[in-house]
C-alpha cells in the first residue's frame, strides 16, 4: 500500500507507525498515534518535523526530504514518518487488509 494511502480510521497508518517505533502486532491492538497527540506528538518532536497548514488538509516534512499530507496534522506528521523509515511502499498484514 502507498504511504501516502495509509489510514487512521482502518488501523494500516498506525499499525506502520507502530512498525516504525519497533512493537509488534498481536493482531488486537493498534495505538492510536495518528489521533492522540500523547502518541504522536513525541514522535514529531523526535524527529524534528515540521507542519503546515495546506488548503484543506495539512502537510509535514522531516528536514525536506519526506513530505506527507493528510487531514489532519497527526495523520500527515505520521505519514511522512513512516515514509522516513519504511519508504512509499508498505506490506499491510492481511487482517488489516
Amino acid at each position: 500500500m502507498k504511504t501516502s494511502e495509509l489510514k487512521a480510521e482502518d488501523g494500516t497508518l498506525d499499525w506502520a507507525v507502530a512498525k516504525c517505533e519497533g512493537r509488534e502486532y498481536d493482531g488486537t491492538w493498534i495505538e492510536n498515534f495518528s489521533s492522540n497527540w500523547l502518541l504522536g506528538g513525541p514522535i514529531i518532536e523526535r524527529e524534528k518535523m515540521e507542519l503546515h497548514p495546506a488548503g484543506n488538509d495539512w502537510s509535514s516534512d522531516i528536514n525536506r526530504c519526506y513530505q506527507q499530507y493528510g487531514s489532519t496534522p497527526l495523520i500527515a506528521a505520521m505519514r511522512c514518518y513512516v515514509q522516513s523509515k519504511l519508504g512509499d511502499e508498505v506490506e499491510i498484514p492481511e487482517e488489516l487488509k
